[in-house]
């Protein structure tokens, strides 16, 4: 995955993906992998993107508000925090 822009499923290609597709197309690319592995990946996806300016904070608002709701209520205080952290770069 470059960015969060830009990323779509191998198998289907879509010209523009709304926050609650990309958060279930990024929840399908992680299944299997450890807690870990996913926020280290995302957090860096999300760090350069928001460096280079392709991320903005709506649109980590966005990501939240969709990705938010299959989490529990400490993976989404975690993401909470990531999320204020992101929208400080």
């Amino acid at each position: 995955m470059r960015s969060f822009k830009t990323y779509t499923p191998k198998t289907e290609q879509k010209s523009t993906a709304s926050a609650e597709e990309l958060a279930q197309q990024i929840a399908a690319a992680y299944d299997g992998k450890s807690n870990a592995q996913m926020l280290k990946s995302v957090l860096a996806e999300a760090e350069k993107s928001k460096r280079a300016g392709t991320l903005s904070n709506a649109e980590i608002d966005a990501f939240y508000n969709a990705f938010a709701p299959m989490l529990d209520s400490s993976q989404r205080k975690k993401l909470g925090e990531i999320v204020e952290k992101l929208k400080k770069i």
